[in-house]
């Protein structure tokens, strides 16, 4: 059959696989109350091959993953949180959002089953990465694909995932020992949650609200509104 043809059927998931994929899209939180519950370590595997086949610009992969479970380490993450989090606070000068922003749940760093350090090893396969020397941070990017990836994977296995971006870096990254080159790209807690929200936690609580997809979206250049929405 000629694919350009008009009796061209482009190669697609049937309905009910179309909807559950979506469903993990729509259904996918940031979660940040845990369940006292260990994830089995075959779920956890799991959701790391998915993240793994994320895709990469070059295919070099430049993602690693640090199973952070020692307690000791996690009170010091925890602490660093503390002090970003009393600086962040300090911030928000209304009075109304100060208060909202003390009272959100913003991390489960100890009360989550575990953590995950996802970094990016900007070494990998240097000097050459097909395609990198023009966009030097498609590693960053290639390594967020991969961190989408193990969100969904793990929504589809009942495991909530917390990203808890509320950190001194550079501290993180002296605390897990990272080698010059790696940099952490996300800290996450991962564990089965209490629930999931039917919407996103600061939306549900007035933080702020989703934007019409409309108004994202342009043609051709920047500003000019696209037809999609006419």
């Amino acid at each position: 059959m000629d694919s350009s043809g008009p009796d061209f059927v482009p190669a697609s998931f049937s309905d009910a696989e179309r909807a559950a994929i979506c469903k993990v899209m729509r259904d996918r939180r940031d979660v940040r109350r845990f369940r006292p519950v260990p994830v089995p370590p075959e779920v956890l595997r799991r959701v790391l091959e998915m993240a793994h086949l994320a895709p990469s610009v070059g295919f070099m992969q430049p993602w690693n993953f640090i199973v952070v479970s020692a307690p000791e380490l996690r009170r010091q993450v925890k602490a660093v949180f503390e002090e970003v989090n009393a600086r962040e606070a300090a911030r928000i000068e209304d009075p109304g959002r100060k208060e909202l922003y003390a009272r959100l749940t913003l991390e489960g760093i100890l009360e989550a089953p575990l953590n995950l350090a996802v970094t990016c090893d900007t070494r990998r396969d240097a000097p050459f990465v097909l395609g990198r020397a023009p966009m030097p941070q498609t590693d960053v990017f290639s390594t967020c694909l991969a961190i989408q990836n193990l969100w969904l994977a793990a929504r589809a296995e009942g495991v909530g995932v917390g990203w808890v971006s509320i950190l001194d870096r550079a501290a993180i990254e002296r605390l897990l020992q990272l080698p010059p080159g790696v940099q952490l790209v996300a800290y996450l807690c991962v564990g089965y949650p209490i629930e999931f929200r039917p919407r996103p936690m600061l939306e549900e609580v007035g933080w702020k609200g989703r934007q019409p997809l409309a108004d994202l979206v342009f043609e051709d250049r920047w500003g000019v509104p696209s037809s999609l929405f006419r």
